[in-house]
């Protein structure tokens, strides 16, 4: 097999996987767990209209990625440099999450919180478009599974670190109350400080791709006629085809899980903010533990069976936390349906790899990048719709489960036995 070149060394690798630690804080402590929760208990007029409001919010920011991704993906792709891109965006998320220092209890709080958390979404979805696409360049075949896991299990390490840095150094303690509501002013400043620290290593170690000396309307143009060209030659490989509308959907089972883990707990399990933070931090535990577990699991059995065996764990663990009650249960099915959640990006990733012809490895983890994001809008606007119409934050969350059913469904005809040469 044809071996893929690759820039930078282990400086490099390790600068671009500190990333997923520095963005994990704004999705663990802003989206999942201590922001959301205190949204939802605080600002918002109650736990359904909260998960509702909230849940918009999330979607509009979705479809807003959804539509701006691939023609900003297209024309970096053609411009060359991704630098400046991952920039823009992890800046205006930062920016965004820094602002909820002025998000009070109060007049107008609620619309401003939601346009905040909007912003910042929109620019940590598109985010990661160009950071997934440098992964190609840092690490070959055999080493590429294992960097991705990596990623994610720093990304895991980086929520749960943030999580604790708040919890110690801006709540101290506090579960309720106008002492938490102050300090909620601050919660937003320092994920932001995080995300911008822990960011500087893949600016300064990551080599970047060479300017192409394109126009930026010729980019544009050149870089849409090339995805264009890509879903054709998908269509051709029935097996990749199959993977990535798999992925689309159990994808969104993940990221809507996360965005309402936080929200769900308060609101159906009365759990407060610092039990939340607690539940995050395990959850984050043992989702890390997943990742680097599911890495060996991959290398032995392969990554299809890897994500069918952490799918199938999901729905096991998930089905009961829909009807069962008390904090204790959710402690119980909840740690184990974290480490089923861990493997699941990182074996997809490896997945990928193995499913993609020789010649066509940047465009397909460029398109993998990009398709991960489209559709992230329709989970949230699920569970905000079935909250409303049922009245009941367990009906919302029902769709999360059916989304992994549906992913295991749609992963089974996958063959990924195959090795293109």
């Amino acid at each position: 097999m044809r071996q893929a070149s690759t820039a930078g060394g282990r400086a490099a690798r390790w600068g671009w996987a500190l990333y997923d630690w520095a963005a994990d804080g704004f999705s663990a402590v802003i989206i999942a767990f201590v922001f959301s929760a205190w949204f939802t208990r605080t600002l918002a007029e109650g736990p359904e209209t909260g998960t509702t409001q909230w849940g918009a919010a999330l979607a509009v920011a979705g479809v807003a990625a959804a539509l701006c991704a691939p023609p900003a993906g297209a024309v970096a792709d053609r411009v060359g440099p991704l630098k400046p891109w991952l920039a823009a965006a992890t800046g205006l998320t930062a920016a965004a999450t820094a602002a909820l220092w002025f998000v009070q209890p109060g007049a107008g709080a609620v619309a401003l919180a939601l346009v905040l958390v909007g912003l910042g979404s929109f620019g940590s979805e598109l985010s990661k478009v160009f950071y997934n696409a440098m992964l190609p360049r840092l690490a070959g075949p055999g080493r590429r599974g294992r960097l991705s896991g990596h990623g994610w299990a720093l990304g895991y390490a980086g929520g749960l670190a943030c999580l604790a840095l708040v919890f110690l150094a801006v709540l101290g303690g506090r579960t309720g109350g106008a002492g938490v509501d102050a300090a909620m002013r601050w919660v937003g400043p320092v994920v932001a400080g995080w995300l911008i620290v822990f960011s500087i290593p893949l600016f300064l170690l990551v080599p970047d791709r060479q300017p192409s000396g394109a126009r930026p309307r010729r980019a544009l143009r050149d870089g849409l006629g090339s995805l264009r060209r890509t879903l054709g030659q998908i269509r051709r490989h029935r097996d990749l085809l199959r993977f990535l509308v798999a992925r689309l959907v159990y994808t969104d089972g993940t990221g809507t899980l996360f965005a309402f883990g936080g929200v769900y707990a308060a609101g159906t399990f009365g759990l407060e903010v610092r039990e939340v933070l607690a539940f995050g931090v395990a959850l984050n535990v043992a989702g890390g533990l997943g990742a680097l577990a599911g890495g060996r699991l991959d290398d032995r059995i392969g990554p299809r069976r890897t994500i069918l065996g952490a799918l199938a764990g999901v729905v096991a663990f998930g089905t009961p936390l829909l009807f069962v009650e008390g904090a204790g249960l959710l402690w119980a099915f909840g740690l184990p349906l974290g480490l089923c959640l861990g493997p699941i990006q990182p074996a997809s990733r490896t997945l990928l790899a193995r499913l993609t012809p020789d010649g066509l490895e940047a465009q397909m983890f460029g398109f993998f990048a990009t398709s991960g994001k489209i559709t992230a809008f329709v989970g949230p606007a699920l569970v905000a719709a079935l909250t409303a119409l049922f009245g009941t934050q367990r009906a919302g969350m029902a769709a999360v489960v059916l989304f992994f059913v549906a992913g295991v469904l749609l992963l089974l005809p996958v063959d990924d036995r195959r090795r293109h040469g």
